[in-house]
């Protein structure tokens, strides 16, 4: 019975691996986003641009 444990400490630690994982993925992917949309705002006021 000393199995149980480990087969779930191992479950545990994958599921919250996972999770952490997509959760750091996530705030990276909304900076891009965020800094995407930051330049183009910038490049859409431009004087150059206007026309």
């Amino acid at each position: 019975m000393i199995w149980v444990p480990i087969l779930l400490g191992t479950f545990k630690i994958a599921v919250f691996g996972t999770g952490m994982f997509f959760a750091i993925k996530w705030h990276y992917d909304q900076g891009r986003k965020k800094k995407e949309e930051d330049a183009r705002i910038r490049a859409e006021r431009t004087p150059e641009n206007a026309e």
